[in-house]
């Protein structure tokens, strides 16, 4: 994709990957929409970068996707790159009294919200782009987030499929494959040793200016070679404990 002068709009862009995507994005001279559910968060980030334009939003609820849909096309109708990069992750073991309810929740941000987007979005004239953010879990699971790799994988498969499906209307699909990084993603504190956002974010647009339409970094980047054998000894040592 051409990495200047888009107009873009990421899904949970007000922290983590998405806050780091913002932030070099807007660097490359693009117009930013971010949306999310916490009115505060989304202002934090339109306080540091002004030009950022914002939509509260509740990515779990149809309703809202679609007012989110009906909002672009009427106000930002030039809107040409849909990242979509929402997504919770949650610790959690299948006995848990309220595994399931929980788990309704995961996937409703993490598979439901994407592809009900993915699906609204492509009938915008000007969409040339897709960015789907999975994970490095999605081809080795980490067993503490069951629910979390599990639709990751999904995700992987939906974009692949994807890849496939959209060259007839000339839309690009990009699968951006984070490893764990030092975010809040699960819960405060539990990924503060692992590589910092702007190192991943550094890594993936070299990858994009090359025209690579799978970019990674460490962890992931490793999985994506891996054969059959490797994967096994990352999931043993992954998973041991």
């Amino acid at each position: 994709m051409e990495l200047s002068n888009n107009k873009i709009l990421i899904t949970g862009g007000a922290s983590g990957i998405g806050l780091g995507l913002t932030e070099r994005f807007l660097k490359e001279n693009n117009t930013v929409i971010i949306c999310g559910r916490r009115t505060s968060a989304l202002k934090e980030v339109s306080d540091k970068f002004p030009s950022v334009i914002t939509r509260v939003c509740d990515l779990t609820v149809e309703a809202d996707r679609i007012s989110l849909y009906t909002w672009i096309a009427e106000n930002h109708p030039d809107l040409n790159v849909l990242v979509n990069n929402a997504g919770i992750q949650q610790w959690m073991k299948i006995e848990d009294p309220d595994f399931y309810t929980r788990m309704k929740n995961e996937i409703a941000i993490n598979i439901e919200a994407p592809v009900h987007l993915t699906s609204l979005f492509i009938n915008l004239k000007s969409l040339r782009t897709i960015i789907n953010v999975t994970s490095g879990l999605a081809f080795v699971p980490l067993t503490k987030v069951p629910i979390y790799s599990a639709t990751k994988a999904f995700f992987h498969s939906f974009t692949w499929s994807l890849q496939q499906l959209l060259k007839a209307k000339n839309i690009e699909v990009i699968e951006m494959v984070p490893p764990a990084l030092n975010t809040d993603l699960g819960g405060k504190g539990l990924h503060d040793t692992q590589p910092p956002v702007s190192a991943f974010i550094e890594a993936v647009f070299e990858q994009m200016k090359e025209g690579k339409s799978q970019v990674s970094f460490g962890f992931s980047e490793n999985m994506l070679k891996a054969g059959p054998e490797e994967m096994q000894a990352a999931f043993s040592r992954m998973n041991a404990n």
